[in-house]
C-alpha cells in the first residue's frame, strides 16, 4: 500500500467514493479512527482532505481516467432529485460506465454520492431507473467495493461492541476494590466442559484481571458417584484450550472436615435437623409446604442420627440432614433443603474416610467465604437459590460474598445436558467427547472456533439476564473476522467428475512459481504453485462455461474456452482453452480455481473435506420430548478432493482457506494416511443451516448455498410484479382470489383485481 486513508464511521455523509476507489486501486489502506473529523489521505508525503481530490489522486495512481468527474447536483426536493436520476438513467441507457469504456473516477464519485444518501437509495429501489440501477449494482458488487463496505461494517461493529462491552461492565462488580477481588470457577469433575461452562470460566477470569485480583479454580468434588481424577485432568486441559488459567487450584474436599464441623454447629443451634423421610415423600411435602415429622426433633436426637450417618451404617444411610429454613416459603428452594447425605462409594481424593458428603448448596457458599471469594458469579438459573446461599453464610456467621448473576448460554439445535451427550457417545453416534459435532470445549475448538472469538462473544453478552436460545451465526461470524486475515489460502478440486483442461499457450513443461499464501497479508508466507498446459478443474465450473467465453484462471490470468466435450449424459469430459493473459480479469464473470495435472515431480495430495450437521433436528427440545425422536439421520458429510502439495507442511489444528470452498481446520490424517480437513462455518446462512432431510448429493457448503439459492428462486411470485423486494414470499391470504365472492351488497365502486392479467 502506498498510502493510508483515514476515516471515521461517524462521518456523515460517509466518504464512500474515497473508500471504494482506495480498495479498487489498492493504492491506500483503509484505517478507521473514530476520533477523525473527516476523511484524510496520506499519500506520498501529502495530506489530502477533500474527497473529490482524494478520488482523483487515487484514480491517477491506479491508472484510471480522471478526465471527467461527474457529480450529482445538490438538491433535496424529491422532484429535483428525480430529474437528476432520470438524466443519469437516460445517459446510462447505452453505456456501461459514465466515461469511456472502463471504470473511472467519475463512476466512484457518483456511486459514492448515491450510496451516502438514504433518500436516493430509496428512490432507486422503486425500479424506475433500470439503467442507473444496473450500473449502481455493478459498482456495488465489485469485490473491492464489497471489501470497503465490509471494512466499514466491521469498524462500526467493533466500535459498537467495545461500547456495549464497556457499558455492560461499566458498573463492574458490587463493592469491588482493585487488587482485592477474588472470583472462582467451580466445575464438578464429572465430565468435559462445554460452551456453557466456557462463558462462566471466561467471565470469572475477565473480572479477576479487570480488578487485578485472583481467580480460583475449585473442583466441586462432593459426589463420589460421578467424579473421577481423569475428569479433573481433562477439565484443566479444556481450560487451557480456552486460555483460562487460575491463580489457585483447590478442591471442596480440602474442606470436608471444616464443613462437617459447621454442619454440627447448625444442628446444635437448632438450624438443621436429621430426617429419614423417603425421597419421593420429601419432594411431595416440600412442594405442598408440609413440615417433616422430624422437623422439631431435639438436638440430641439430630446429633445421634448425624453420627450414625457418618459411620455409613445401614441405619445411617436412611438419614440426611436438612437446613431448617422454612416449610412453606413461596420460594421452594428455601423449603428445608438437604445439606448432607450419605454416599458409601470410594472418593477419588479422600478414599473411604467419609461416608457423608455436603450438597453443593451447602458447600458452595461456605467454601466461597472460607477461600476469600469476594464475588460469586452464577447463572441466573440459580437465582431462586440465592437467598439460600445468603442464609447459609448468615446462619454460620461467615464473611459475606456478593453474587453476580448472568444468563445461561443456550444455542439452537444444541444439547448441553451431560446425560444427553453421554447418550450420543454411548450410542456410537459420535466418536467421543471431542467430536466436532459436540458443544464441548474440545468439540468446538476442533471445529475451528478460536478462543478470541469465544471471548469476544461472551463479553458481548455482558450481564444479560435474558434466557434465550442463541443462533450460532454471530459466533461464527466473529470467528471468521479473526481467522480470515491470517488463514493461508490453498486450492482443492473435488474428485468426482473432475475435468481435464488443455491450455493452448501454456508452458511446454510444468513451471513452479512462488506466490503469497495470502494476497493481503504477506506475513502469512509463500507457497509454490505449479503452472502447466494440462490442468484439472471441477465439473461444476466446467458445466458453467459457454463456448468462446473468457474466464479467469485464478493466480494466472484469463483464458478463452474454445472447445467443451460432453458425454451422452451431458457431463463435461474435457475442455480446451486458449491462454489470453492480456485479458482484463475485472471483466470476466467467472474466476475459477484449478490445479496442474499431477506428475511424478509435482504430485497432488488426496484429501478429505468434512462437513457436519446438527445432532438434533429440533431447535429446542422440550421437557417431554424423546431425544431419540429428534436425532438427525446423517450428520457427517465427506468430500474427496485433490489438494495442492503445499498442504503437506500443515500441522494439526492449523486453520486455512480452500478458496471458493471455505475455511477449514486440519484435523490430522485418517487411518489410511489421508489428510482430513473440517469445515469451519463462517456465519452465513448456508454454512449454519440444518441439513436434515436432504436426500440429494453430499450437502457440502457450496452445494448447500446453491440449494438455498434454488429454493429462493422457486419462491418467486408468478405474477409479473416489477418491484423487487426482500420480503419473504407468502401464499395469498385468501387463496384463489378469482373464486372469492362478496355476498354483501355495497354501493362501493367495483374494481378489477390488480393481479389479474
Amino acid at each position: 500500500m502506498a498510502g493510508t486513508l483515514t476515516l471515521s464511521t461517524k462521518t456523515s455523509p460517509f466518504p464512500w467514493a474515497a473508500a471504494a476507489i482506495a480498495t479498487y486501486t489498492e493504492k491506500a489502506e483503509l484505517s478507521f479512527d473514530e476520533s477523525a473529523s473527516g476523511v484524510t489521505l496520506d499519500f506520498e508525503g501529502s495530506k489530502i482532505t477533500d474527497e473529490a481530490e482524494i478520488v482523483r489522486t487515487l484514480a491517477k495512481a491506479g491508472g484510471l481516467s480522471d478526465e471527467s468527474t461527474k457529480t450529482l447536483p445538490k438538491v433535496t426536493a424529491v422532484p429535483a432529485i428525480l430529474t437528476s436520476l432520470d438524466s443519469l438513467d437516460d445517459y446510462l441507457a447505452f453505456r456501461t460506465f459514465l466515461v469511456g469504456h472502463d471504470i473511472t473516477a467519475a463512476d466512484f464519485i457518483v456511486w459514492g454520492a448515491l450510496k451516502a444518501s438514504v433518500k436516493l437509495i430509496g428512490l432507486l429501489k422503486n425500479n424506475k431507473h433500470v439503467h442507473l440501477s444496473r450500473w449502481y449494482s455493478y459498482i456495488e458488487a465489485l469485490d473491492s467495493t464489497q471489501l470497503a463496505q465490509t471494512s466499514f461494517i466491521e469498524a462500526k461493529a467493533s466500535k459498537a461492541r467495545s461500547n456495549k462491552t464497556a457499558a455492560s461492565f461499566a458498573l463492574g462488580l458490587q463493592n469491588a476494590k482493585e487488587g482485592e477481588v477474588v472470583t472462582r470457577f467451580p466445575p464438578e469433575p464429572s465430565g468435559y466442559l462445554h460452551i456453557g461452562h466456557a462463558k462462566a470460566a471466561m467471565l470469572n477470569q475477565y473480572f479477576a484481571k479487570m480488578y487485578k485480583g485472583k481467580l480460583i479454580i475449585r473442583f466441586d468434588d462432593t459426589n463420589p458417584t460421578k467424579e473421577r481424577t481423569e475428569f479433573e485432568e481433562t477439565i484443566l486441559e479444556d481450560l487451557s484450550l480456552l486460555d483460562v488459567h487460575g491463580d489457585i487450584l483447590t478442591h471442596t474436599s480440602d474442606y470436608f472436615d471444616k464443613l462437617y464441623e459447621l454442619a454440627l454447629q447448625l444442628i446444635k443451634e437448632g438450624k438443621a435437623y436429621a430426617d429419614d423421610t423417603e425421597q419421593a415423600q420429601m419432594r411431595d411435602e416440600r412442594f405442598k409446604g408440609i413440615a417433616s415429622k422430624h422437623r422439631d426433633d431435639g438436638v440430641e436426637d439430630n446429633l445421634k442420627h448425624f453420627a450414625e450417618m457418618k459411620t455409613g451404617s445401614e441405619e445411617g444411610v436412611r438419614w440426611c440432614v436438612r437446613a431448617k429454613m422454612s416449610v412453606d416459603n413461596p420460594n421452594k428452594a428455601l423449603r428445608d433443603p438437604v445439606i448432607y447425605r450419605c454416599n458409601l462409594l470410594h472418593h477419588h481424593r479422600t478414599g473411604d474416610k467419609w461416608k457423608v458428603y455436603p450438597t453443593y448448596d451447602f458447600a458452595c457458599p461456605v467454601v466461597d467465604s472460607i477461600e476469600g471469594v469476594t464475588h460469586a458469579l452464577r447463572t441466573n438459573e440459580y437465582r431462586d437459590r440465592n437467598p439460600q446461599y445468603y442464609w447459609m453464610i448468615e446462619a454460620l456467621g461467615l464473611r459475606p460474598v456478593h453474587i453476580w448473576d448472568f444468563s445461561r448460554l443456550n444455542f439452537i439445535y444444541t444439547l448441553l445436558s451431560k446425560r444427553k451427550l453421554h447418550w450420543f457417545v454411548d450410542s456410537g453416534l459420535v466418536r467421543g467427547w471431542d467430536d466436532p459435532r459436540f458443544p464441548t470445549v474440545r468439540g468446538i475448538r476442533r471445529r475451528g472456533l478460536t478462543v478470541e472469538a469465544l471471548r469476544q462473544f461472551m463479553l458481548a453478552q455482558g450481564p444479560s439476564q435474558a434466557i434465550v436460545s442463541l443462533e450460532w451465526d454471530t459466533l461464527w461470524t466473529l470467528n471468521k473476522k479473526i481467522i480470515d486475515p491470517i488463514a493461508p489460502r490453498f486450492w482443492a478440486i473435488e474428485k468426482e467428475g473432475i475435468v481435464p483442461v488443455k491450455v493452448n499457450g501454456g508452458p511446454t513443461t510444468p513451471e513452479v512459481k512462488t506466490l503469497p499464501k495470502h494476497k493481503k497479508n504477506p506475513d502469512v508466507g509463500e507457497k509454490k504453485t505449479v503452472f502447466a498446459s494440462q490442468l484439472l478443474i471441477e465439473q461444476e465450473d466446467a458445466l458453467s462455461f459457454e463456448d468462446q467465453e473468457e474466464v479467469t484462471l485464478m493466480d494466472w490470468g484469463n483464458a478463452i474456452v474454445r472447445k467443451k466435450n460432453l458425454d451422452d449424459s451431458g457431463k463435461v469430459i474435457s475442455i480446451e482453452v486458449d491462454l489470453h493473459l492480456e485479458g482484463d480479469f475485472r471483466k470476466t464473470k467467472k474466476k475459477i480455481t484449478w490445479l496442474a495435472a499431477p506428475t511424478p515431480e509435482h504430485p497432488l495430495i488426496d484429501a478429505t473435506l468434512l462437513d457436519y450437521d446438527y445432532l438434533i433436528t429440533k431447535k429446542k427440545l422440550e421437557e417431554n420430548d424423546e431425544l431419540k425422536d429428534f436425532v438427525t439421520p446423517e450428520t457427517e458429510f465427506r468430500e474427496e478432493v485433490y489438494a495442492d502439495a503445499n498442504i503437506v507442511d500443515l500441522k494439526k489444528g492449523d486453520i486455512i482457506q480452500f478458496e471458493r470452498k471455505g475455511y477449514y481446520i486440519f484435523d490430522g490424517k485418517s487411518q489410511d494416511g489421508k489428510p482430513e480437513f473440517i469445515h469451519i462455518p463462517d456465519g452465513r446462512a448456508a454454512s449454519i443451516a440444518s441439513k436434515a432431510g436432504s436426500t440429494a448429493d453430499t450437502p457440502t457448503p457450496a452445494r448447500q448455498a446453491r440449494a438455498e439459492a434454488k429454493k429462493l428462486e422457486s419462491m418467486k411470485p408468478t405474477s409479473d410484479t416489477p418491484v423487487d423486494t426482500k420480503m419473504y414470499q407468502i401464499p395469498q391470504v385468501y387463496g384463489d382470489l378469482k373464486s372469492v365472492e362478496t355476498p354483501v351488497e355495497t354501493k362501493m365502486y367495483k374494481t378489477n383485481n390488480i393481479y389479474d392479467s
